[in-house]
Order: structure tokens, then sequence, then C-alpha cells
């Protein structure tokens, strides 16, 4: 048991209650003036309601521009709103767009090899990697509300893709399986775009930060196991996803499988790649030597096979990429039949995770830059992007980070960059195309497991353990469900993890005892503050939760128990047994039925001890639900007070709150 109140405060308290009237007159001089507690202006049903929907759906009160307008000047506003770029284009003039050209050309050059890498691990051609980063950046360049983003095909999203569409379809090459892709692109864009209308945004945030750091770290371990098969030039080879399926297919094939060439063309370049990696880490500076790393990786390792001809002994090559812009894929949307329910649920799975992973870098850069994003017209923006791009044969896109901090670190001004990269796309599936038929898949495999390292936060695993472990259990779970079964178990675990620690902060919330800080009139929680006094005769309680039928008995049985344990020490230390139990409450922001019928009852059982309530600053909602309850009149309208200090001075021991 902690330290229930100092002996200088039984003493002063003992003293007082001696003292006599002399000593209470002067106790009245200094007291403050205690205030009553006011009740809120009455509201009518529909105003509650309309205030929680404007609250929950419209907090950022998105039309207020509008209002005192003209209607051109209004229909002006509206299509700034959806096309943010008539806003900020206004102002756009050379020299941002000299930083937007170099930030553009830079992540071209980042973004073709990865593109290409990219649609095979979504197990599609790899001109679908490239018509995803010539359409989906052009789109989002209009729509979208952030700087600094770059837009394309990622790592996580093309895993997740290609290990859904391969559980419903396990033949890449069957037209149905990039039918397939197609339709969960058209759902993904569907669903992004749904939770924008609707101002559904807040649903993401459901995902913790630590789920999300151990998904993608997960994922990253998962993607780099994935290209031992490129990097070591192993044909047969396993399409489960977890660690002990992988490592079964790599060392069985050991003895026949690997091949020597590969193994020595993909290791250097991964070592080359990890070392201007290295560099721009060191040297801000010298970023650009990491951002173009990988297309002078394509270019030279290229060369050396064509050169050699590597590909005659063993060696995987690219083969063929199509040439030309991105053919329509309206068609080949599926509306109807068997696969109609799989596309639904793949796209909205990988439309979420898309939307989730875009969000959170959008938001990393728009806080560098002290600039706002708006999350539901990124998600519309998003969403539009992804439709499209479903109907011009591209796969779900979504915010790439590496793509990102390169376009930052670049200079970028605005989207531009984004419209030059996707120019530059398109030269290169109008021209360069056939250039890439010699280009290894061992180099494709090493710029992908150098691209997901960044994925890996070490220091963010070890901050979580030093903060909650909770979400470090949440970040474990999450990371441990993706290297050893699959990827969409790992993300269901961290979503139930998450959502467990949302239920359990709920139903189980803290409950603390307060005491009186020596010289102060300031009362907190005595385990934080030893030095804190209690009251003699009395128990103050704080409650730090909106008490609701999920936690209103836990809440009403957690008081009875810190009321049970402290008689139980006071008797025994032969301290004033406890006659008024105070319910600081603060922290309490609202209060339903189920709340209101926990204290009717937790009054009758004080009634039975002969302890006396006394309620300390409810808020507005609290006291309106209180008065229309009638709670106020059974507990008396006396005993309710603006501070603990107030009701302490009225019923404690006189000279207490001095």
């Amino acid at each position: 048991m902690s330290q229930v109140f100092s002996n200088d405060a039984v003493a002063r308290a003992v003293e007082e209650i001696k003292s006599g009237p002399s000593s209470r007159r002067h106790a009245d001089i200094l007291a403050p003036h205690i205030h009553k507690v006011e009740s809120p202006p009455k509201q009518t049903l529909f105003q509650e309601i309309k205030h929680s929907f404007n609250e929950t759906f419209f907090s950022d009160d998105p039309f207020a521009k509008f209002q005192g307008q003209t209607k051109s000047r209004k229909f002006i506003l509206g299509v700034q709103s959806v096309f943010p770029i008539f806003e900020w284009g206004q102002g756009y003039n050379l020299q941002k767009f000299k930083g937007d050209f170099i930030a553009g050309l830079t992540i071209a050059s980042l973004c073709i090899p990865q593109d290409i890498a990219y649609a095979k691990l979504a197990n599609l051609k790899p001109e679908y990697g490239l018509y995803t980063s010539f359409v989906a950046p052009l789109v989002y360049a209009f729509m979208g509300s952030s700087r600094d983003i770059a837009i394309g095909p990622v790592a996580v999203v093309s895993l997740l893709l290609g290990t859904l569409l391969t559980d419903e379809i396990s033949d890449y090459t069957d037209p149905d399986y990039l039918r397939l892709a197609f339709t969960a692109t058209f759902f993904a864009g569907i669903t992004q775009m749904a939770l924008g209308f609707l101002r559904l945004g807040f649903l993401i945030d459901f995902l913790s930060h630590a789920a999300i750091v151990g998904f993608m770290g997960g994922a990253a371990v998962t993607i780099a196991l994935q290209q031992l098969k490129g990097l070591l030039g192993v044909k047969d080879f396993t399409k489960k996803t977890d660690i002990v399926s992988v490592m079964r297919s790599v060392w069985s094939a050991v003895h026949h499988g690997w091949n020597w060439e590969t193994i020595v063309i993909g290791l250097a370049f991964l070592a080359f790649l990890l070392t201007t990696k290295y560099i721009a880490k060191k040297n801000k500076k010298l970023f650009w030597v990491s951002a173009i790393s990988p297309m002078i990786c394509v270019i030279l390792s290229t060369l050396f096979v064509f050169l050699t001809r590597a590909d005659k002994k063993g060696v995987a090559i690219v083969k063929h990429i199509k040439k030309g812009v991105n053919p329509s894929s309206v068609s080949e949307i599926i509306l109807s039949g068997k696969y109609l329910s799989a596309g639904i649920r793949i796209g909205v799975v990988s439309g979420m995770v898309a939307l989730t992973e875009a969000v959170a870098i959008g938001r990393t850069f728009a806080a560098m830059k002290d600039y706002s994003l708006d999350g539901n017209r990124e998600m519309v923006a998003l969403g539009t992007m992804n439709l499209i791009g479903s109907l011009t044969s591209c796969y779900v896109a979504t915010g790439s980070f590496s793509r990102s901090a390169v376009n930052y670190m670049s200079g970028c001004k605005t989207a531009v960059s984004n419209i030059v990269m996707s120019i530059v796309l398109l030269l290169t599936l109008l021209l360069i195309t056939p250039l890439f038929k010699y280009t290894p898949n061992a180099v494709l495999a090493s710029i992908i497991i150098a691209a997901v390292m960044s994925l890996i936060d070490i220091e963010a695993v070890i901050l979580l353990w030093k903060i909650d472990k909770f979400d470090f259990l949440a970040c474990m779970g999450a990371f441990f469900g993706v290297i050893f079964k699959s990827v969409e178990i790992g993300l269901l675990i961290a979503v139930i993890i998450s959502f467990a620690k949302i239920l359990l902060q709920v139903t189980r919330p803290r409950t603390a005892v307060l005491g009186k800080l020596p010289g102060t009139t300031v009362y907190r929680n005595i385990l934080q503050y030893p030095k804190a006094a209690q009251i003699p005769g009395m128990l103050i309680i704080r409650v730090d939760s909106a008490i609701y039928f999920s936690n209103s008995n836990y809440i009403k049985d957690r008081i009875l128990k810190w009321l049970t344990d402290e008689e139980i020490y006071r008797t025994a230390s032969e301290f004033p047994s406890i006659q008024y139990l105070i319910v600081d409450m603060s922290p309490v922001t609202d209060i339903d039925t189920s709340g209101i019928h926990a204290f009717d009852d937790l009054l009758k059982s004080l009634k039975k001890r002969d302890v006396q309530l006394l309620l300390a600053n409810p808020g507005p909602i609290v006291t309106e639900k209180l008065e229309a309850s009638m709670l106020t009149k059974t507990i008396g309208e006396d005993k309710i007070f603006l501070t603990v200090g107030d009701a302490v001075e009225t019923f404690g021991p006189k000279g207490t709150n001095l």
C-alpha cells in the first residue's frame, strides 16, 4: 500500500479540529471562493446528432471557404478542390520548375528499374510496372495535395497483390490472372474513393503505428527472401512466401539449381547498391548517388550480359518488354462470374494497405515542410488514380517511401515532379524498352533487396519496446505473422492486435488515487508523486476515461476495490476511517446510460458503507446527462464541485486545502 498521508498532514488536521472557532475563521478568510458547477446550454436531439456528425466527418469544415462567395467563385473553388493543381499552379514559376524537373528525372531513373522488378513481385510482366508509373503519377499530380509524394508500384503492395492473386489463380500465364489483377485494382480504387467521398479516412488510423512497423518489416524480409530465386538463379522455386518454404526451396536446390554466374552478378551489384546507400546515408548531399545507382546497375549488367552472352550459361534475363503506351483494359475488368468476389476482396485489402502507406508517407513529408495534407482529398486522388489505372493496364499504385525521399531530397517543389517522371516513363515505353531485353533477373533481385531494407526499422522497434510493451507485442505479432505464414495473415494479426489494444483500453481504463502535493492546492496520482498526501477521512479517485457500457461495471468495481483496500489499510494503521469518496471526473469526456446506472449502483454500495459520494469537475456532456437522469438530485447538488479542492474544502478537515 502506498503512503496514505504524511504525519504532518494528520497533525495539522487534528490540530484544526481541536483549535476551535478562531482557527476556522482564519481558514475561511484564506479559503478560495467555491464556484458551482454550471449546466451547459440545452441541445435538441437534432443539434446533438448534427454536432457529432460534423465532428466525425467534417471536423476540418471543408465548406467554409464557399460561404459568402459568388456562384462563379464557388465553381472555381469547387474545381480547385477536386484538382488542386489549378490552385497552386497559379503561382508556379520557372524557379519551381527547375527543382521539379531535376527531381522528376532523378526519381524516374530510380523508378524504371524498380518498376520492372516490382511487377515481377506481383507475378506480372515487366511492362505493367512501367505502365503503372506512367498513368498513376499523371493522375495524382492533378488531384493530389502532397507536394513530395512520388507515385508508382511499391514492393509491399506488389507482393501482397501477387500473393492474393496466386491464392486464386496459381498459373501466372492464365489470362484470368491478369484480368483479376486489373479487377482488384479497379475495386482498390473504388474503395479508396469511397473512403474519401464518405470522409471515412479515420478508419485507416485503426491500424496502429506499431502494427505497421511490424508488418512492413516482415514484408521486407519476405520480399528479400523471395529474391533469392533471382539472386541464386534457382529455377524451381516455391510459390509460398513463408520463410520455412522459401529456405527449404533454396537449400534443396543448392547442389544442382544454383548458378554461379548469376550469383556473382547479383552479389556484385547488390554490394554496389548497398555501398551507394551507405554513402547517401552518411552524406545527405550525395543522395543522388543512391538514386541513380539502380539505373547504373541495369545499364552495366545489361551490357555485360549482352557482350558476354551470359544468358547462354544459365543467367536468367528479362527477355522481352512490350513496346508502346498502355493498352486499354476496360474490357478486362471482371464484373460477374466466379472471380468477382475475389477481385473485390483483393481490391479492398490491397487498396487499404496502399492507402495506409500513402497517407503515412504524405503526412511525414508534409510535417517536414510544414504544410497541411487533406487526408480525404488524398483518398479521392489515390482512388481515382487506381480506378483510371485499372482501365489502362495498370495495377495498384501508391506512394513510395524510397522514391518520395529521393523526390524530397532532389528539391521538388510541387507535384510537377510526378508529371516529369511520367513523361520520362512515356519516352521509355516508346523508345527504350527493347534495350532491357538482356537485363539479368539477378540485378532486379538485388535492386529489390536494397530497396526493401529501408523498410526494416530497428530503431522504431527498440523505441516501441521502451515506450509500450503492448505496442511491441503488436509489432512482433505482425512481423512473425508475415514471415512465418503469409502477408495477409501478418496483416490480419496486425489489425486484430490493434483492435485488441483499443478494446483493452476502452474496457479496462486506468483509475488513480490522488493526494495533495504539500504547500499547494494541486491533487495528483500518489504513485507518480509519493509525497502527495491523502486527506484524512477522504478517498480521492480519478477515472481516466469516458464511462460507457463497455467499462462502467469495471470502473464501479475498481472504485469499490480501491475503497475496500484503503479502508483495511487505514483501519490497521489507526487512521480515520473513510467518510467521503471523491471521484475526479476531469478526464471523463462522456457517459452513457450504463455509466449512469453504474454510478447509481455505486451510490447504493457507498450508503451501505456509510460513505458519501462527491463528484468533482464533470464536463458539460457529463453534467447534462447527470441532470437528465436525475442523478444529481440523488447524489445531491451540494455534493458536485468544480474542483477536487472545492470538495475537500467543503467536507474535509479544515485547513487541508490551504
